[in-house]
């Protein structure tokens, strides 16, 4: 990895740890609340993921753990590994309060597999919101190999590139519309963010405020997967989120979110394995 890269990583990590207490005072994690870790799951990961039970789970880029804990609840052996001490502490503390057994990491994705002491996994997952940050997906596809089991699984929820492309919400003066404002393909470059506040509803970011993004295509993710020696076992694409992005989403019977039109992909699941 480049000078620059590791810079804009240590840049991220930094906001990561100032983002944390805003998350844990917001209202869109519900922290103070009763966990319920199922919420952010579609019904279809959890079949394409299978039985869990008994399974040695990893969940790379896991802030809060509000996915992790969902893993232990069925009966796996969780692991959690994030870049930010912040988030590892404040996970440790929610997997305590919730009763789970899980353990927590803190590494950058990139060293995974030595600060995990090379131990082998059943099920890598990563979810929603996690290879944006991330500028090399080859890089990480080889370490995500390294993590498996031979016969392991990796699986991939992931926001859309198409919705990574598409602003949040419209510019001063502009209409409803939904317009193209980023790249959907990567290879333009690190987009850098100045924001002192994040996509949940909790305070403003105090300190670090400055963090990057990659955009990588689905091709991209395709091809780093098997570049590292894994076989593509299925791809779904869905239009709904666990949250309304934008003011004209409708609640669907799953409880999740969907435009009304036009019909597009939102979320992504890609499952390979070793």
């Amino acid at each position: 990895m480049t000078d620059a890269y590791e810079r804009m990583m240590r840049a991220n990590q930094s906001n990561w740890d100032a983002r944390t207490p805003v998350h844990l005072a917001s209202r869109f994690y519900g922290i103070d609340q009763e966990p319920d870790p199922s919420r952010w799951f579609a019904s279809w990961e959890w079949d394409d993921l299978g039985e869990l039970a008994g399974r040695d789970v990893l969940h790379l880029q896991c802030h809060l753990g509000t996915e992790t804990i969902a893993f232990a609840q069925r009966g796996a052996r969780a692991v959690g590994l994030d870049f930010s001490a912040a988030s590892v502490t404040a996970a440790t503390g929610i997997a305590a309060r919730a009763g789970v057994d899980v353990t927590y990491v803190q590494a950058n994705v990139y060293d995974a597999v030595a600060a995990l002491g090379g131990r082998r996994f059943d099920v890598v997952y990563t979810g929603k919101g996690a290879l944006c940050y991330l500028p090399d997906l080859d890089r990480w596809a080889g370490v995500v190999a390294g993590l498996l089991r031979p016969g392991g699984r990796v699986y991939i929820v992931e926001f859309h590139p198409l919705l990574n492309s598409l602003g949040p919400k419209p510019a001063p003066g502009e209409g409803p519309e939904l317009l193209l404002r980023h790249d959907y393909l990567g290879g333009g470059g690190p987009v850098h963010r100045d924001a002192t506040h994040t996509y949940t509803d909790g305070p403003a970011v105090e300190g670090a405020t400055d963090s990057y993004e990659w955009m990588h295509g689905l091709g991209e993710v395709v091809n780093a997967l098997i570049g590292a020696g894994l076989d593509i076992r299925r791809l779904r694409e869905s239009p709904e989120l666990p949250w309304p992005r934008w003011p004209r989403m409708v609640r669907g019977s799953s409880g999740w979110w969907r435009l009304p039109e036009p019909g597009i992909p939102l979320l992504y699941g890609l499952l390979a394995s070793r």
